[in-house]
């Protein structure tokens, strides 16, 4: 059975280690998006009431920040194991806060996940 291994990663400065780490604990593809949460979305509502001339300081506080979510389709509990392991020595332990959020769902149908590189082509 195949699984989706979902990871909602609290620090984006971190996405470059955890894409490695998930090729090292064999991830043999990763989406990545931009995502952002609830509380990240109500201080965001709260951005947009500044001032019409907001001083500097302001500026430089009112950055937004995202989260980053991997998706991963892997073909047993075996691969869940090591990318949910790789993740936390990225990450941290996913108890404590601003670590991230890690789950998978097993996959009844999936299409795709063997394809063979085109020829003179290697996976990466």
């Amino acid at each position: 059975m195949a699984y989706l291994v979902v990871l909602v990663l609290d620090d984006p400065d971190r996405s470059d280690a955890l894409l490695t780490a998930w090729e090292q604990a064999g991830a043999r593809g990763v989406t990545i998006l931009e995502s952002s949460g609830l509380g990240r979305a109500r201080n965001a509502a709260l951005k947009e009431e500044m001032p019409l001339l907001p001083s500097l300081r302001n500026l430089m506080r009112s950055r937004e920040e995202h989260h980053r979510t991997f998706f991963s389709v892997v073909e047993n509990e075996a691969q869940v194991e090591a990318l949910a392991a790789a993740a936390q020595q990225v990450a941290g332990d996913f108890s404590q806060p601003h670590s991230g959020l890690l789950f998978a769902l097993p996959l009844s149908h999936v299409y795709g996940l063997a394809k063979a590189p085109p020829a003179g082509k290697e996976r990466r």
